[in-house]
């Protein structure tokens, strides 16, 4: 698999990552099959989707314990990113910026995944009640004290919609000017994908210029972009397109335009080409430093999202994703 250098720290990954997340998190948790998520993990690794982006809040606990499972056979193969700033209560997530915190959490992090040592350390979410440069300060020592080899910011909740998702990345691009005094910013992760676009208005313009490596997050679309879910289709309370607007059976009738014009470009490149590829090798072309991570928890999928990172779309093609419909239904 092609290989990218981002950010400041010049980290070298496979073009197309592995989102974690699912395997623990947010998609149905109480059907989890473990074994099966260790599976694509080893899968992911074996096709060169060497970075593996997971966080403590994932489960939480569980998913970073998953992953150090592979990891105790498997380090040197691959590229390790966690989150910090997250924590888990009963019927909600707060934010925990504290220094002191940040660093037991990290330690907590690292003995988890079975590694002295994370390749990219992330802020899920600043804590409105610590300077954001206080929390950064307490992450660039642990880049010191060797246990973080570079450091990311993750966008703020930009859930789609173009004017709330303006708003959010303009927020996010502030914090970014206050941490980039501190330390420098390797990684921005963000939602990017064909239907939700908005992080190239401003937010991966900010990233570009300055050589800031830029993680899609969610680049299918919480797997509308596959062309595999039907509208209707039920979700189960824990997964969290049970509460997302762009999943009513309505909005995903009214969203079936986008997965067709993937399709028909899909189908120009070959009959084993699929709408979820076409997705991931659009979120590609949209510089070097951008590294799709979409999230999956069965080996086929992670098959089928590295085999994106050799489909090239000609200029036409892209124009004719520029062209498709917006995607309707949002948290406007």
């Amino acid at each position: 698999m092609e290989r990218r250098t981002i950010g400041a720290a010049a980290l070298a990954v496979g073009a197309v990552g592995l989102g974690c997340m699912p395997m623990s998190w947010a998609y149905s948790a109480s059907r989890q099959r473990g074994e099966e998520s260790l599976r694509a993990v080893h899968r992911a690794l074996d096709l060169g989707s060497t970075l593996l982006d997971t966080a403590d809040m994932y489960g939480p606990f569980t998913n970073e314990l998953l992953l150090g499972r592979v990891l105790k056979e498997r380090r040197q193969e691959a590229f390790v990113s966690t989150k910090v700033g997250l924590l888990v209560g009963e019927q909600h997530v707060v934010a925990n910026g504290r220094p002191g915190y940040v660093k037991r959490a990290c330690d907590a992090s690292l003995r988890r995944l079975q590694t002295d040592v994370i390749d990219l350390y992330q802020l899920h979410r600043a804590d409105p009640e610590v300077p954001v440069e206080e929390t950064w300060g307490a992450m660039a020592e642990l880049v010191q004290a060797g246990k973080v080899r570079a450091l990311g910011l993750c966008a703020m909740g930009a859930r789609g919609g173009r004017r709330n998702g303006a708003r959010l990345h303009d927020a996010t691009i502030r914090q970014l000017q206050r941490v980039q005094q501190v330390f420098p910013v390797s990684t921005v992760q963000a939602e990017l994908s064909v239907w939700s676009p908005e992080a190239l208005e401003s937010l991966l313009p900010w990233c570009t210029a300055r050589r800031v490596g830029f993680l899609a997050a969610m680049p299918l679309g919480n797997g509308f972009l596959t062309g595999t879910l039907t509208p209707g289709e039920g979700f189960e309370p824990d997964d969290v397109r049970a509460r997302h607007p762009r999943f009513t059976a309505e909005m995903m009738a009214a969203n079936q335009p986008i997965v067709a014009g993937l399709r028909r470009i899909a189908t120009r490149h070959g009959n084993e080409v699929t709408p979820a590829q076409v997705a991931l090798a659009w979120v590609l072309a949209q510089g070097p430093d951008v590294v799709p991570v979409p999230g999956t928890k069965q080996e086929r999928w992670v098959t089928e999202n590295a085999a994106s990172a050799a489909l090239r779309l000609t200029p036409e093609d892209l124009t004719e994703v520029a062209e498709l419909p917006g995607a309707q239904g949002s948290w406007d």
